[in-house]
């Protein structure tokens, strides 16, 4: 069965986009070269990639620009050649390569997703989207890069989300401009409920 992983940038309040909903402020930090080789070689994994409508618009928008191109080649390379998934009710089409549209009751396409043959997915941004799938016990890690900064207001990833969710640490690292990256499982309590 494929997994499903959540992973965004958060700011030391907890926050994956400030009041505006804009998340610049996750790429605009000190240079480190560790970091940049990190997030480099998560985008060469072989995985597939999941986004409500918002999220996907924002980066469809960018990854397949010649800018991104020439700023981050290897990011660029890896975003534009992954198989992406978006859900939308409101899109009706995607042209973004290797794109696919995911319509329907999201709960049980997701289910579905998740049994078929292919990569692991990881979910980028894409906050209302995490919260309905946390809800529902189909998410098996959390990836979460936190930032040195604190952003006063914002959104969660979690905004919606009804009940309490219990995880337990698995990896942590950190970044020398500040950057810690923590990843977290279910606990045995919440795994199988999916």
């Amino acid at each position: 069965m494929r997994t499903i992983t959540v992973f965004n940038s958060v700011s030391m309040d907890g926050y994956f986009a400030d009041k505006n909903s804009d998340m610049s402020w996750a790429h605009n930090q000190e240079q480190d070269d560790e970091f940049t080789a990190f997030v480099a070689g998560n985008a060469k994994g072989g995985g597939a990639l999941l986004f409500g409508r918002k999220t996907f618009e924002m980066m469809a928008s960018f990854w397949p620009t010649s800018a991104a191109k020439e700023a981050m080649p290897e990011i660029a390379e890896g975003m534009n050649r992954m198989k992406k998934y978006v859900v939308s009710r409101s899109l009706n089409e995607v042209t973004w390569e290797n794109s696919e549209l995911i319509k329907g009751d999201l709960i049980s396409e997701i289910k579905k997703l998740k049994k078929q043959n292919g990569p692991d997915i990881a979910i980028l941004g894409s906050g209302n989207l995490v919260a309905q799938l946390a809800e529902a016990n189909l998410v098996d890690e959390y990836s979460v890069v936190v930032l040195p900064l604190i952003l006063g207001s914002g959104r969660s990833q979690f905004d919606g989300l009804k009940s309490r969710r219990d995880l337990k640490l698995v990896e942590c690292r950190s970044f020398k401009n500040g950057n810690v990256f923590l990843r977290y499982r279910p606990t045995q309590a919440q795994e199988g409920l999916h």
